[in-house]
């Protein structure tokens, strides 16, 4: 009895123990200082650290400036306030409570396996159109993924006309003599944070990979095409990107005004005739003003941060030269409805204006986008032209740059999907791939609880957590995903991934004979003016 109640006593003491060491916060001592975080079982976070000083005040469209230092240990427990956002007036698929916003917001979150390791990082880019989302957003929750042995960072950035808006004063006042571009600026800061930081979180910063969804796939392109991100990190990964033309700072080009000179103009609409004033308003209120004004958030072209448009970064050779993982959703404007234009009255009014706009490119565009279903051809030209084009553009460049890509399309749906008509939709991925199946916002068609579900999520963790690791994406139980390469191979995920070659044949060739004709004129850009919406095509170009 004795020998029984001491191993009984012993057994307390050591649950007792390992309960006490499992609610000890975990503490990191980093170069940017000492922060407390949470251990969720095996998986430790730190959120709302600060890589970048507060942009406010005279701070306000300036380069982020570095982030003052502590004393002792700072809470890492709670995520930091998302940046400051156009106030939503209209509720979607994609609504979710953001919680508190703040121009104080250059965050980033941390979750890692341990602290110890010599991890690859994967730093995540949010999505929302540069003008709004967040780091903070369930759906981006990094546990999942730090479970494969991967330390996962997800960054805010500057969002809308605090982020991007240029203006002949700014650029004044500037020792460089530009403007515009300060969110990308946040992420170049919070790469570098990275580069300095990682290794305190068992982090690995000379194995780092960017990746993002939408315009965090757009800031893929964008960093890869920045001089400033060079040596910051070593794969991409873009999600639903859009390598569409981008307004100039200086000049009106490819049918936009100068940045400065949209900015110029939202200042004369504000009734803000100088930095001063503009500095002066309130945040939220100058955020809102802009957007129902129809302030453009775009990046700027101004030969420094952004230094050509990003296809010719990419034509010359002068991106960054890593392995990339690309691809797009067979649905993406089931759920972006306002990127296609109406569907004519008849098939006859529909090929009329397509001959009318495409000439002779219209026999090559009706054979992919028939009449026979206007309202599917529709939907898959502006998919096609925003993002399909550009997933397969990527990874031919980086193919002939002599890396190693990868391309897939996600066409899977489920019953809440199919129903709803959003099948493949726009960020439907995003679940899947952050194996965070039941973190979806409300109005999200819910995912259902089921083991083929899981598989699905499992394979595409694998991949993508793979190709961070050592480039090659690979998942368990699952089939090989081959490099692009000569094959034109693409993996496609639809109820299982399955490998496919040559995927839409002609699609890409019709979108880049496009583009490459518009570039040629220099007065015509590329984006959702595409199928009806689009001016009429211009003659066959040199080069072309």
């Amino acid at each position: 009895m004795k020998r029984l109640l001491s191993i009984a006593a012993s057994a307390l003491a050591l649950t007792a123990c390992a309960t006490a060491h499992a609610q000890t916060p975990p503490v990191v001592s980093a170069p940017a200082g000492s922060v407390r975080g949470v251990a969720d079982g095996d998986i430790l976070s730190f959120k709302g650290i600060p890589y970048a000083a507060p942009p406010v005040g005279e701070m306000r469209w300036r380069p982020p400036a570095p982030a003052a230092g502590w004393q002792g240990v700072r809470d890492a427990t709670e995520y930091g306030a998302a940046c400051i956002q156009p106030t939503p007036y209209v509720q979607s698929i994609y609504s979710a409570d953001l919680g508190r916003t703040s121009e104080d917001c250059l965050t980033l979150n941390v979750w890692t396996p341990s602290t110890t390791g010599r991890a690859p990082v994967l730093v995540w880019i949010h999505g929302g159109a540069l003008v709004t989302g967040s780091s903070k957003e369930s759906l981006y929750d990094g546990a999942r993924l730090a479970r494969e042995g991967v330390v996962v960072v997800s960054i805010n950035y500057r969002l809308g006309v605090l982020g991007w808006l240029a203006h002949p004063d700014l650029s004044a006042e500037s020792p460089a003599g530009i403007s515009g571009n300060y969110g990308l600026m946040d992420q170049v800061a919070a790469l570098e944070w990275v580069k300095r930081n990682a290794a305190a979180f068992g982090g690995d910063p000379d194995n780092v990979t960017i990746a993002g969804e939408s315009a965090g796939g757009l800031s893929v392109l964008y960093l890869m095409s920045t001089p400033l991100a060079r040596g910051l990190f070593d794969r991409a990964i873009a999600q639903s990107a859009y390598m569409i033309s981008t307004p100039e700072l200086k000049a009106a080009r490819l049918g936009a005004p100068s940045a400065e000179d949209a900015g110029a103009a939202l200042s004369r609409t504000l009734q803000a005739p100088s930095l001063r004033v503009l500095r002066g308003m309130d945040p939220q209120q100058l955020t809102d003003r802009a957007a129902i004004s129809g302030f453009a958030t775009f990046g700027a072209v101004d030969g420094k941060v952004l230094p050509g448009q990003i296809v010719d970064v990419f034509d010359q050779g002068r991106q960054a030269r890593v392995p990339v993982l690309a691809g797009f959703n067979s649905g993406e404007i089931r759920s972006l409805r306002m990127l296609a234009p109406p569907v004519p009255g008849s098939a006859a009014d529909y090929e009329r204006v397509i001959r009318e706009r495409y000439g002779d490119m219209a026999e090559a565009f009706l054979r992919l986008y028939p009449s026979s279903d206007m309202g599917e051809s529709i939907l898959a030209t502006s998919r096609d032209a925003l993002y399909g084009w550009t997933s397969e553009r990527l990874a031919r460049s980086q193919t002939a740059a002599g890396q190693a890509s990868y391309l897939y399309l996600f066409d899977h749906g489920y019953p809440a999907t199919d129903e709803a008509g959003l099948h493949g939709f726009h960020a439907s991925e995003l679940p899947y791939m952050f194996g965070r199946l039941d973190r979806t916002p409300p109005r999200w068609p819910k995912v259902p609880d089921t083991a083929a579900e899981r598989r699905l999520s499992d394979a595409m963790v694998g991949y993508w957590t793979s190709f961070a690791k050592d480039g090659q994406p690979r998942a368990t139980n699952a089939p090989d995903w081959a490099a692009y390469g000569e094959g034109r191979n693409w993996l496609v995920f639809r109820d299982a991934p399955q490998p496919a070659t040559a995927l839409f044949p002609g699609m890409f060739e019709l979108h880049e004979q496009t583009m490459c004709r518009r570039r040629a004129t220099g007065t015509i850009g590329w984006n959702w003016n595409t199928g009806l919406a689009s001016p009429p095509m211009p003659p066959a170009a040199t080069g072309c």
